[in-house]
């Protein structure tokens, strides 16, 4: 990386070999205007000191406005009086009774420089083989005229979009301090129509709202009627990141965040067009305990000329850390079943007895009654174990295999699990040793109960307790209120659990799958055994009261800009009433759910139904078995948020195993996968993306002429065709529908 200084004066300088001159904007004059090109000189931002000493910055694109003039800054807790003695923001009062420390105005300039940078790097596992990192950069370095404080902002703008972040360096006045809030404004320009969810600091599994940014507060009460096991909403015109958004112009733009660590997660707060941070709080309800030297997470905003181009983006991993890990070989993607959904849809239970009160260290289990329900029994794993590995699965999750289950949900009780001790019909050494003799390795499973305490205490024997039996693969659950009560799902404290957790996995070389964990925001760069989280509404919510279908085609453009999601596709039976008495239908088709496996990129890929429901469908089970998890090359065929979503994939041969590995065998293959949303659309593509002069069999999993996903959903057709480089594909969608194919190189 190439360093040097330049005067604030002689920002131009910078702009000298750039092709066309960004257009001047006038700004309340307060000091020079510094100006940060994208290294393909299309967006670029200014960044200034306004009259009364503020940071400001403004993002375009070419020279049409993205984001007006936005204002930087935080604040911080003031100082108050008590008893005659001056305490440095006391723990007694709370944020409303202490008079503010505005820390967004009265700057200096201190010193200003511009970086570029540029490389190419592999991730372990990821949607391409490898990735660049391209940027130009701007450190603007801040003092405060009244008492010395030091901030800076840097700022790094990419051909897809501008990341900021803000640093407080070591050695100044400002050592330990608390946020009472962040006032970062995102200006957008116009009133862009958005897709969002509400902002929550609890939970993330929301359907999808549509609505322009001023429409936020009147369309909220009509997003927050959703079932959740814990909310936490703030304000009606309270969203979250990641915020896919659209411009009239026909700009799609992005608000997210990078690398959160060590600070809370950020949600947004639309008052008309203008966005501001609105941090999570912590038990007190501040927002956020820092320590100098030390910096925020990333802001990003994402900016791209078509919702292809935005589905390419990979600046969020690129304003991560490089990889920790020394060490990687362990790591590997996994294609799982689960015993999971027949407890998720009601045909059976976690628990194992039907008791109002269980204490672990004294209840006794072997004298229990048993409810008769309890899933995770031996014959009904065996049983799971023996469909996988006939298959060509890598692995099988089990819920509900310890005790303690009785009592798990919204009881906020400390000591719930141990995460060791087995219910009485799970025999774990046994289940174990079938497992590994067929090939297979079991998934731990850790529900937390979100009694956090207990799980850090349990947390170094459980990791243990996996290396002694070979599981590499841990799914991790945060149901319910966060214990100690009043911190929240997003806040400080859990995003720092949260990585303890993955830290402390790497360890003992396991990879983490965590549920109703903070969003990602691409830190599995840094930690690759974070290889998938939940986050959002996933398949579980078809069994609690159903989905609709357009879901899946915003899911890429918000939960996974910032990675992978384990979505748990591939149901088969979407009539739920019929097979256990649930009134929940799965709404979509057959076509769709094996789409799924391809538009919902995951390392980590599960066929979330059960064996008996996949027994009638085979042929249409093969693509599941087929298809790759971990891809070498990446083609967006077609994609509008809400609307469609078709995509092309290369596999890493490599990492082929099981059944998917049988079916590469060395070949050149692809796998394409489409989704619609209620309507019923027809997909039409090129397949230019294929090795020219090659030709290759292309089984097409389509839905059927009279399919549907409320009166049809099992309705598929599968045909084979040759086809080459310089063929074209036109698929039939039904309402809820979609396609999948597998091309092979003959």
């Amino acid at each position: 990386m190439k360093r040097f200084i330049v005067l604030i004066s002689l920002t131009c300088a910078l702009l000298a070999g750039c092709k066309t001159q960004p257009a001047q904007v006038a700004h309340t004059p307060g000091s020079d205007v510094l100006v940060l090109p994208s290294p393909n000189e299309m967006l670029y931002a200014k960044v200034y000191l306004d009259q009364d000493g503020a940071p400001v910055y403004e993002l375009f694109h070419a020279d049409t406005p993205v984001m007006l003039p936005s204002a930087l800054g935080f604040e911080l807790r003031g100082t108050v009086k008590y008893q005659g003695l001056e305490y440095s923001g006391s723990e007694i009062l709370k944020p409303d009774e202490l008079p503010p420390y505005m820390f967004n105005s009265g700057f200096e300039v201190v010193d200003v420089t511009f970086d570029h940078f540029d490389e190419t790097w592999e991730p372990v596992w990821g949607e391409e083989k490898s990735i660049r990192n391209h940027y130009n950069e701007m450190l603007f370095e801040l003092r405060h005229k009244d008492d010395g404080k030091l901030m800076n902002i840097r700022f790094r703008m990419f051909d897809d979009g501008l990341g900021f972040r803000y640093e407080f360096p070591d050695g100044q006045p400002l050592v330990h301090f608390v946020i009472k809030e962040e006032l970062t404004e995102f200006n957008c320009a116009q009133d862009n129509l958005a897709w969002w969810i509400p902002g929550d600091f609890d939970s993330q599994e929301y359907e999808y709202a549509t609505s322009k940014l001023s429409e936020i507060p009147e369309v909220f009460p009509s997003r927050t009627n959703q079932y959740n096991s814990s909310t936490t909403l703030y304000s009606t015109g309270g969203v979250q990141t990641s915020l896919q958004m659209k411009t009239p112009e026909g700009l799609y733009v992005n608000i997210h965040e990078a690398a959160l660590v060590d600070y809370p997660c950020m949600h947004l707060l639309a008052e008309g067009k203008n966005l501001r941070s609105f941090l999570t709080p912590d038990a007190e309800g501040w927002k956020g305990r820092l320590e100098t030297p030390c910096v925020t997470p990333w802001r990003t905003i994402q900016v791209a000329e078509s919702a292809v181009k935005q589905l390419e983006s990979r600046m969020i991993l690129n304003l991560n850390e490089p990889c920790a890990l020394d060490d990687v070989s362990w790591i590997h993607p996994v294609k799982y079943m689960g015993v999971w959904w027949e407890m998720i849809a009601g045909a059976g239970s976690w628990d194992y007895t039907n008791a109002a009160s269980v204490k672990l260290d004294s209840f006794d289990y072997a004298a229990a009654k048993p409810n008769g329900r309890h899933s995770a029994n031996n014959a009904n794993v065996r049983k799971y174990i023996d469909f996988a590995a006939a298959n060509g699965f890598d692995a099988l999750l089990i819920e509900g295999w310890n005790i303690g289950w009785e009592e798990w949900a919204n009881c906020n009780k400390d000591y719930v699990f141990d995460f060791l001790t087995p219910y009485p019909d799970f025999d774990i050494d046994a289940l174990n040793a079938y497992a590994h003799s067929k090939g297979i390795k079991l998934v731990m499973h850790h529900e937390t109960s979100s009694s956090v305490r207990n799980y850090e205490r349990h947390m170094e024997a459980a990791y243990s307790l996996m290396n002694k039996y070979g599981y590499d693969a841990v799914k991790s659950g945060y149901v319910g209120d966060i214990q100690p009560l009043g911190e929240r799902h997003y806040g400080q404290w859990m995003v720092n659990h949260y990585l303890y957790a993955v830290t402390e996995a790497a360890k003992h070389h396991i990879m983490v799958n965590a549920h109703e964990a903070v969003r990602p925001t691409g830190l599995c760069r840094t930690y690759p055994n974070l290889i998938g989280n939940e986050s959002a509404r996933g398949t579980e919510y078809q069994a609690f009261g159903g989905t609709v279908p357009e879901h899946v085609t915003i899911l890429p453009f918000t939960r996974l800009n910032g990675g992978p999601m384990d979505f748990t596709p591939g149901i088969f039976e979407q009539n739920l009433k019929e097979w256990c008495g649930n009134d929940s239908h799965v709404n979509a088709t057959i076509a769709n759910q094996l789409g799924l496996y391809v538009t919902m990129y995951s390392p980590l890929q599960m066929a979330a139904d059960t064996p008996e429901h996949y027994a009638p469908f085979m042929d249409a089970f093969q693509f599941i078995k087929d298809v790759a998890v971990d891809w070498d090359e990446t083609r967006y065929l077609a994609a509008e948020p809400g609307d469609l979503l078709v995509i092309a994939r290369r596999p890493k041969q490599s990492s082929l195993s099981g059944s998917a590995k049988a079916f590469s065998a060395g070949r050149d293959t692809w796998f394409v996968g489409g989704v619609t949303d209620e309507e019923a659309r027809t997909a039409d593509f090129a397949l230019d993306f294929l090795t020219p002069g090659k030709t290759y069999e292309a089984v097409i999993y389509a839905d059927a002429p009279d399919a549907d996903y409320e009166k049809n959903p099992q309705a598929y057709v599968i045909t084979r065709r040759n086809v080459t480089a310089t063929d074209s594909i036109s698929v039939e969608m039904a309402r809820g529908g979609g396609f999948a194919i597998s091309l092979r190189a003959l």
